[in-house]
């Protein structure tokens, strides 16, 4: 049986839709029997390429015993590479906390990363600086001419040290700036750096992660910077994540630079907007998680539960990859058991239209032991593998934390375990960086000696784990 590719293109309206079914496909005529049926192997992985993002999904075990499995489902997707294109202009908007924290060191790192990034600006862009602490201060977006620079030159010059950490107040201030002129770009962009906690105005997890989803919801992107070791991660990276944007931990202020232009380039250069990835999930399965990202949707319809993941922006040649566990209960052997629909969709910025792709995930079920194990997907398994090895490296910063050091490091031992697993199903070279950065991550908790240390190595690692998770385009 060859695996069958059905593609709708749906006349009249801007959507373009492809539907790829993963189903068994035979090689060489090779097969196993059951005492039901006959299936073959293996399962193909599910693709689909119908704008400027392709997708391609895959089950860890594409064969199920019977009863209730664990079932991973990774999702990568890739945007189209765009040979010398060059940079589109961009509304951007930098938010820069001023709070007494960021005196000294870090405050003066700031204004000479802003300073060239200025710099970097053409003509065609636009820039509104918002500094905050207790209180905001603005300069209204301009236009990056010559004469235009100087004025801001000498704004981000008159920036100081002063006051609490208002948050809140500054991403108002900046998305006020963007939204006076956001027809006119295709690209808006809004860039927080914060190196503390929210200590004044709106100071809540919810509240804060409202206000970015409001930013987002009037096409503005947002991304998120942290710079040394007392910036709430958690808070940061649901900002980003709610953003879609990007997300970055600079253990100094000096690393500043670099990431200003990456995030410039990156909203210069982008191909898709409003990427969002919808799991389909039917009775006999069961979506548990999706790992890594802590905004997703749930919903029903009908007997199918729908779970919603946001995606960042595109910018051409991005790749992130999405891993979800889900748990599929088979009953009876030589059956196909469908584990998950897909729908991506989004706006092609090369196309100028809204796009949608799709895919279907089956598994076929057996009572032989053996075909569940030697059929595995390897990809998929190393893939799951980083993903849970990830949960338990984040649970370690915790527990560092609380000085909890030796359950820490039995986390990284378990992650080493895990990994183990993994190289059994897809070799050894398959893992083994996967296994040093383990240990490397062990020896730096057990290094860090001060607080400072300690949060610092907490930090890393929350960022090694975003990487591990399948952020890997939207992590800097």
């Amino acid at each position: 049986m060859n695996r069958t590719g059905l593609f709708l293109a749906a006349a009249g309206v801007l959507a373009l839709v492809a539907v790829v079914a993963a189903v068994p496909r035979m090689h060489g005529g090779t097969t196993t029997t059951t005492p039901s049926t006959t299936v073959t192997t293996p399962i193909d992985p599910a693709t689909a390429s119908d704008g400027s993002l392709s997708m391609t999904a895959r089950l860890s075990h594409p064969f199920v015993g019977l009863g209730r499995q664990d079932v991973f489902l990774t999702v990568d997707l890739r945007a189209v590479e765009v040979p010398g294109a060059q940079r589109a202009p961009v509304n951007l908007a930098m938010v820069i906390d001023r709070s007494g924290s960021m005196s000294g060191f870090k405050l003066n790192q700031a204004k000479q990363a802003a300073r060239q990034l200025v710099g970097q600006l053409n003509a065609s862009d636009r820039l509104s600086i918002v500094h905050y602490g207790s209180d905001v201060k603005s300069m209204d977006g301009l236009m990056a001419t010559p004469e235009n620079k100087a004025r801001l030159l000498a704004f981000i010059d008159g920036i100081w040290d002063d006051g609490g950490t208002n948050i809140g107040a500054g991403l108002a201030a900046g998305r006020d700036l963007l939204l006076s002129t956001k027809s006119d770009f295709r690209v808006n962009r809004l860039v927080l750096i914060s190196d503390g906690q929210p200590t004044e105005g709106v100071t809540d997890f919810g509240g804060l992660t409202g206000i970015v989803r409001d930013i987002r919801g009037t096409g503005v992107s947002v991304s998120s910077i942290g710079v040394g070791d007392d910036f709430n991660e958690n808070l940061m990276e649901a900002l980003a994540e709610v953003g879609a944007g990007a997300y970055a931990y600079l253990q100094d202020a000096s690393q500043l630079a670099s990431i200003f232009q990456k995030d410039l380039n990156a909203a210069g250069t982008q191909v898709a907007r409003g990427v969002a990835l919808t799991f389909k999930v039917p009775q006999g399965a069961r979506l548990q998680r999706v790992l890594g990202y802590s905004q997703v949707a749930r919903a029903f319809d009908g007997a199918t539960e729908l779970v919603t993941v946001s995606m960042p922006d595109f910018a051409a040649a991005q790749q992130e990859r999405v891993v979800v566990h889900l748990t599929v209960d088979a009953a009876q052997a030589g059956r196909t058991v469908s584990v998950s629909d897909l729908d991506l969709t989004y706006t092609d910025l090369l196309k100028g239209s809204a796009v949608k792709s799709e895919a279907h995930l089956a598994a076929m079920t057996t009572d032989q032991a053996d075909m569940v194990v030697k059929n595995q997907d390897k990809d998929a398994v190393v893939f799951a593998a980083r993903a849970r090895a990830a949960d338990n490296s984040r649970k370690a910063a915790e527990l560092l934390g609380d000085g909890d050091l030796e359950g820490a490091k039995a986390l990284f031992k378990t992650n080493e375990a895990i990994f183990g697993e993994a190289a059994a199903v897809a070799g050894a070279p398959a893992v083994a960086p996967d296994i040093a950065a383990q240990q490397a991550q062990a020896e730096a908790f057990d290094q860090a000696r001060d607080e400072p240390a300690k949060k610092a190595a907490q930090k890393a690692v929350r960022t090694k784990a975003r990487i591990d998770y399948g952020l890997m385009g939207s992590t800097y």
